[in-house]
């Protein structure tokens, strides 16, 4: 409501004795449309089929994977992919990856986004038509909703019917579907945090920890609330893609579209009529009633849109019936609408800047990982150094400071290791077991971070202050190598 409107309408409740902000609340109530119910149709074709194909896949993958197994050792969860927050672990299939290789995982998001960015030149806004979970779910929410209720037409009648035996029927075994699958999303999720046999095992006897009913609990909510009650309105509204999509994609970027040049001026069509002084849509409006967002592709690029190019499937079966040409509506681009508009002829352009920038980066992001995960050191070494006191100053007047050393073991056997130090001249090393040499040798238990203490001694006339040490540990067998460097702290003479 504009500034000039409020003023009038609180003029005019003053005149009249009226509450004006009871009166502002109402008009304020009218500015907004209430949600209209969407039945989207069931379509027939090419890329109804690619989205049941993509549907069936991507929620096997979910679905399945944490049953997957993999042998890991004697004592190891067996679990292809699993998130092990107890022993600080990832793993995937051959892959273990430890809290310091995170960036593993921040690669492999950015090479995700990267991903997305790349489609987006190339097709639009085909991840959210097709691999989104919001779109997925949503997807088979209405298969069982359209298997329990029948197709559009039934399911409008059946909410405007009143109600009686039949309808509560049908509603309560639709919506008692939709938990159980809900309940399964949420159950499968938890399955990647822990072992999957074992924990359905105790979910279902009451064994599992509270956590785990909270989180599932979380889940099937979720999933009930986004895909049952919600649907489009997650992608028109809280979703943020639809906003910036719009920066990842240019004039010769692919989106489904109606072509306008072609199908104006429309309106109804008779069997016999000419197509002389038209265009070829005939006002059926199949391309509204299959769209699972509720929106008509003829009136341009749209916010809402997702590209599940079902209106595609739709209109290429009218437009058979009609006997008139498919691709009426398209995956077309806007420089393929002015070439058709300048009475050239369209083409596609795939590769291109945009795509070429993208491309490259996700194959020089990947190329990184490869390689990352290719070298990856199996022996790493933390030091950190006792900061109280800083040092201790001995009866010959050496220097003592003390150190906590931690050999991070990434094998499934133990190794035996050398300590050594170096970078200041005179020290040595103080510890239970020393090697002949002066160095330390010590067990590194299997996949595992085994804590050692040791001190490390400087001469006297070690200068005061802050000075450069090196630690390394070598394994006696494979000759693996890590370092870490730290500091050694002297005060003055005595």
């Amino acid at each position: 409501m504009d500034k000039a409107t409020l003023i009038d309408t609180t003029a005019r409740a003053d005149e009249h004795g009226i509450d004006a902000r009871a009166v502002n609340s109402k008009e304020s109530r009218a500015l907004y449309k209430k949600r209209e119910q969407i039945y989207p149709k069931l379509a027939q074709g090419y890329f109804r089929n690619l989205k049941w194909a993509a549907m069936i896949v991507l929620l096997g993958i979910y679905y399945i994977t944490p049953w997957l197994r993999w042998d890991r050792g004697e004592g190891r969860v067996d679990q292809a992919v699993l998130v092990d927050f107890e022993g600080r672990r990832f793993y995937f299939f051959f892959i273990e990856l430890w809290p310091q290789e995170v960036y593993y995982i921040t690669g492999l998001l950015i090479l995700a986004s990267f991903a997305i960015f790349l489609s987006s030149a190339l097709f639009g806004r085909v991840w959210c038509g097709y691999a989104c979970p919001q779109t997925v779910w949503t997807d088979l929410y209405i298969y069982v909703e359209r298997a329990i209720e029948g197709d559009r037409n039934a399911r409008m009648r059946l909410d405007k019917a009143p109600m009686s035996l039949s309808k509560a029927t049908k509603k309560i075994s639709k919506h008692a579907v939709w938990i159980v699958i809900a309940a399964a999303t949420g159950g499968a999720w938890v399955f990647y945090f822990d072992d999957a046999p074992t924990l359905f095992r105790n979910i279902f006897t009451g064994q599992a920890d509270p956590l785990v009913y909270l989180f599932i609990g979380l889940l099937t909510f979720t999933t009930y609330a986004l895909a049952g009650t919600m649907r489009e309105q997650v992608c028109t509204y809280m979703c943020p893609w639809p906003r910036i999509q719009a920066a990842m994609i240019d004039k010769d970027a692919l989106s489904v579209a109606y072509r306008v040049d072609r199908g104006e001026p429309r309106g109804a069509h008779k069997k016999g009529d000419s197509w002389e002084g038209r265009g070829d849509c005939i006002d059926c409006r199949q391309c509204v009633a299959v769209c699972p967002q509720g929106i008509d592709i003829r009136d341009g690029d749209q916010l809402e849109c997702i590209n599940c190019a079902l209106c595609i499937d739709a209109c290429d079966e009218i437009m058979e019936k009609v006997g008139r040409p498919k691709g009426l509506i398209a995956y077309d681009s806007y420089a393929n609408a002015d070439r058709r508009k300048a009475g050239k002829q369209a083409r596609y352009r795939l590769i291109r800047p945009r795509t070429i920038l993208y491309g490259t980066l996700m194959a020089l992001v990947a190329a990184f990982m490869i390689y990352g995960l290719a070298t990856r050191q199996t022996l790493d070494l933390n030091v950190i150094r006792d900061r109280s006191p800083p040092f201790v100053r001995l009866a010959d007047g050496s220097i003592r400071n003390d150190y906590a050393l931690k050999l991070i073991n990434m094998t499934d056997r133990p190794r035996q290791v050398r300590i050594a130090i170096d970078g200041l001249q005179g020290t040595r090393l103080q510890a239970p077991t020393l090697s002949a040499n002066g160095d330390i040798i010590v067990q590194a238990n299997a996949d595992s971070v085994t804590n050692v203490r040791i001190h490390v001694v400087a001469p006297a006339n070690v200068g005061a202050g802050s000075h450069d040490l090196r630690f390394t540990i070598h394994d006696t067998e494979t000759g693996d190598v890590a370092t870490s460097a730290s500091a050694f702290l002297a005060g003055g003479p005595p």
